[in-house]
């Protein structure tokens, strides 16, 4: 392959995962995933640091584990999956971090119509041709957000975050 050639890469649900933790009352972690989503992603070549991301999650595809969770988590009270059906990324920036094959990622993220720059850690795991002759590129991408960032300026939904009103 051309080291110039644009080269479109796409996710393959089968062996991807979109996956979150996070703290319940402040004792335990609850786990879970998103089971919908989908992403548009260009290369240079297979040079990371070119790339073009676009990334979108359905967040009424969440799923805990738990039932009456999962339908709570859908309602207003956290995602609100009625008025805000999509979670979304947009790639600004890849660079190397270390020797290895790990990398930086600067994007924005929108939650409930809210866009915050984040920056996710990358390491890169490799590229392999299948058993039928397609290439495959292998990343774990790893951040941390603070929820309260996206609960809109007056705290007003208390169990999406912990808000204190004066």
């Amino acid at each position: 392959m051309s080291n110039s050639e644009k080269t479109k890469w796409a996710i393959d649900p089968a062996h991807s995962e979109i996956a979150f933790r996070v703290k319940y009352l402040m004792i335990t972690n609850i786990k879970g995933v998103f089971r919908d989503f989908s992403a548009r992603v260009f290369t240079t070549g297979d040079n990371f640091t070119t790339s073009e991301i676009e990334f979108t999650l359905n967040t009424a595809s969440v799923d805990t584990g738990a039932a009456d969770r999962d339908t709570h988590v859908r309602s207003a009270d956290f995602f609100d999956v009625e008025k805000y059906g999509r979670i979304s990324f947009s790639g600004k920036k890849a660079e190397k971090s270390d020797a290895k094959d790990n990398y930086i990622l600067y994007g924005d993220l929108t939650i409930k119509d809210i866009t915050k720059p984040v920056k996710l850690e990358v390491e890169f795991a490799g590229v392999i041709k299948d058993p039928w002759g397609n290439e495959k590129a292998g990343y774990t991408l790893t951040g941390k957000i603070n929820r309260k960032e996206w609960d809109g300026k007056n705290c007003s939904n208390k169990k999406w975050s912990t808000c204190k009103r004066r």
